[in-house]
């Protein structure tokens, strides 16, 4: 985490891994593929390919495991998720996953989530107070410099600075724009028009 700071501090490059889901088919997929990017600030350097279960509750373990197998771990100065589950509602516990990879985590979205939605389609599951937990313990919803994100493992305003380093055009960080156009593509044999 202080590697972060120190980096942002001197104008180092920021080396991050985005991750995103690949589109999946609701009634049939058990299993949901996950598209792990390593960016160099906005230059691609490499890829993880992850599987996690639809709605279920291992997508933080995927991501732990994944991570610390891979050779990127002790590269990566920041994890980046577009959003905060995936798979559907398979919610990462940010705390718990920044603890275990010792790295700054943040939950990236596109615009402010509809708390009072996603509330209620929790709710049409068994262990509802497990998965509101695991968004509450993400903290707060932060609006600056253009981005919306939650933070574990750094400030909020080290987290933006992070954010607008590594984004080369408009607001969604350039791992997590390719994370999405390559899992887009796999799924139907090429990218989606929203990155």
């Amino acid at each position: 985490m202080k590697r972060l700071l120190a980096a942002l501090q001197q104008g180092k490059k920021i080396r991050v891994l985005g991750i995103d889901d690949a589109p999946f088919n609701k009634h049939q997929d058990d299993k949901v593929n996950v598209v792990a990017c390593i960016c160099s600030n906005t230059r691609f350097e490499g890829m993880l390919w992850l599987e996690a279960t639809r709605d279920s509750t291992d997508a933080t373990d995927v991501i732990i495991q994944g991570v610390k197998n891979s050779k990127f771990h002790n590269q990566l100065h920041a994890i980046l998720l577009d959003g905060i589950a995936i798979g559907g509602f398979n919610i990462i516990d940010l705390p718990r996953l920044s603890e275990a990879l010792q790295l700054p985590c943040l939950a990236v979205m596109r615009k402010l989530p509809d708390g009072m939605a996603i509330d209620n389609a929790l709710r049409h599951f068994t262990d509802y107070e497990n998965r509101i937990a695991l968004i509450q313990k993400a903290g707060t919803i932060y609006q600056m410099q253009g981005f919306v994100f939650q933070v574990v493992g750094c400030d909020e305003l080290n987290a933006a600075r992070l954010l607008q380093q590594v984004t080369d055009t408009g607001k969604v960080p350039e791992a997590l724009r390719i994370a999405h156009l390559i899992a887009a593509a796999i799924k139907y044999g090429e990218s989606s028009q929203r990155a």
